[in-house]
């Protein structure tokens, strides 16, 4: 029975999760810190903005290996499911053409975003290539927070992406200071727990 919730958890949390970008690329205040980075390679290289998207998870995947990370099933579909779920987000939302609309899509946004990701990645089918990054941290370094791991790793990813050109708005700051905490709150309340022998079916009487 709990396969029957993972299944669903994963992909909700991933649609979820392309919703959350486009509503936050929609309110033109700045997007997630790991979209200013792909922005900025996308100015400095020339590759469109959906390809260095997808480029980018390849060497992301290789930090997994010091860090005994495996991918699973949810790592596969992040990198589909989430791209479709924002451009079919972005193709029907209505644009937001007053701030408190904006500012409206960017908290939403943002909070959204937490709580996809708990579901995702509380799931257990394999967090996505970014995401891997803060859960094999947070493995080999039990004594951080997932908290200051993930807070940690956005920051970084911001100050590169602004350095190679990305756009850095008020939302971005926003996203890359609230996302550690909501992540924090939200994923060990979603976190489907192990099976255990008592949610094994009895054997049939002999």
């Amino acid at each position: 029975m709990i396969l029957f919730r993972r299944v669903p958890q994963l992909f909700l949390g991933l649609f979820l999760y392309g919703v959350s970008m486009a509503l936050m690329v929609e309110s033109s205040l700045g997007g997630n810190s790991w979209d200013v980075f792909h922005q900025g390679v996308s100015k400095v290289s020339g590759i469109s903005f959906g390809w260095v998207v997808l480029l980018t998870g390849i060497p992301v995947l290789l930090l997994w290996i010091p860090l005994r990370q495996r991918p699973g099933v949810g790592t596969i579909a992040n990198l589909v499911v989430v791209g479709f779920s924002a451009d079919a987000t972005l193709a029907m939302l209505p644009t937001a053409e007053s701030i408190p609309v904006r500012v409206g899509y960017v908290v939403g946004g943002i909070l959204l975003n937490g709580f996809a990701t708990g579901l995702y990645i509380g799931s257990r089918m394999g967090p996505g290539p970014r995401d891997g990054l803060m859960t094999g941290l947070a493995g080999r370094f039990p004594r951080l927070s997932i908290r200051m791991i993930r807070t940690s790793i956005e920051l970084f990813v911001l100050g590169v992406g602004f350095l190679l050109g990305g756009t850095v708005g008020i939302g971005t700051i926003a996203y890359a200071l609230a996302i550690g905490p909501l992540v924090q709150l939200f994923l060990p309340m979603l976190t489907v727990r192990q099976a255990t022998p008592a949610d094994l079916p009895a054997p049939a009487p002999a």
